[in-house]
């Protein structure tokens, strides 16, 4: 590998570097999204709700008054009782009682299946970029740039698949749940696509051949032909 080269791509891996702490903090958190009910007594309490791939958070919030920002019950982060619920992915025989968390398990088993398999292909192109450095072996960086971009891509459905999630449990007649917001693990997610995405392009392009400058370059460095 070329110095400039090298140099190229030890930029690039701390761009993937970025990504890939998005991702795993988008993964493991649980504020993917907000959802609120219709707020229309004050000086009581309203139960808000948090979830991201694996489990859904109610709280309970005492409400004074109005909510500056319009978003129904909360702010989230206002001090209340916590009650978490896993969405126990890959478990059966067992129906759950809420319709929330039964709407959640069925998008949710997608979206973090789909999750798995970007750390699976990120894992992969790591491992790709770290022997790329050794001797001769930058072909590696070909392949690890389909990996990261790969997991962008796996990552931005996982982020559709939870949008639709939210979608049905605000259309739905049988859920309370009338606003909602996307959180910061949310954010992260997408930061993450599009910091994969644009790295792994960014591998393809640096692992493919040097092009001469001058068109003639090819040909002076050409061996002359011989004459027997």
């Amino acid at each position: 590998m070329f110095e400039e080269q090298a140099t190229k791509v030890k930029i690039t891996s701390l761009v993937i570097l970025v990504g890939m702490s998005s991702m795993l903090a988008a993964v493991v958190t649980d504020h993917w999204a907000v959802l609120s009910p219709r707020v229309e007594k004050f000086n009581t309490t309203c139960q808000a709700a948090h979830f991201g791939l694996w489990r859904l958070c109610k709280k309970s919030i005492y409400i004074v008054e109005a909510d500056p920002e319009g978003k129904g019950c909360g702010p989230i982060n206002l001090p209340g009782a916590k009650n978490c619920s896993y969405f126990k992915h890959f478990t059966s025989g067992e129906e759950a009682e809420v319709f929330e968390v039964k709407t959640q398990k069925e998008y949710n088993i997608s979206a973090a299946a789909i999750a798995i398999f970007s750390l699976f292909f990120m894992i992969l192109g790591s491992l790709c970029v770290i022997f790329s450095f050794g001797k001769g072996r930058d072909y590696l960086l070909r392949p690890a740039g389909m990996f990261f971009a790969f997991a962008g891509l796996c990552i931005i459905i996982s982020v559709e698949v939870m949008r639709q999630s939210v979608k049905r449990m605000i259309d739905s007649d049988e859920t309370i749940w009338i606003e909602y917001y996307y959180s910061w693990s949310f954010a992260c997610a997408c930061a993450s696509f599009t910091l994969l995405l644009l790295s792994g392009v960014a591998l393809l392009f640096i692992s493919m051949p040097h092009m001469p400058r001058n068109p003639w370059e090819t040909c002076m460095d050409a061996e002359p032909d011989t004459i027997d």
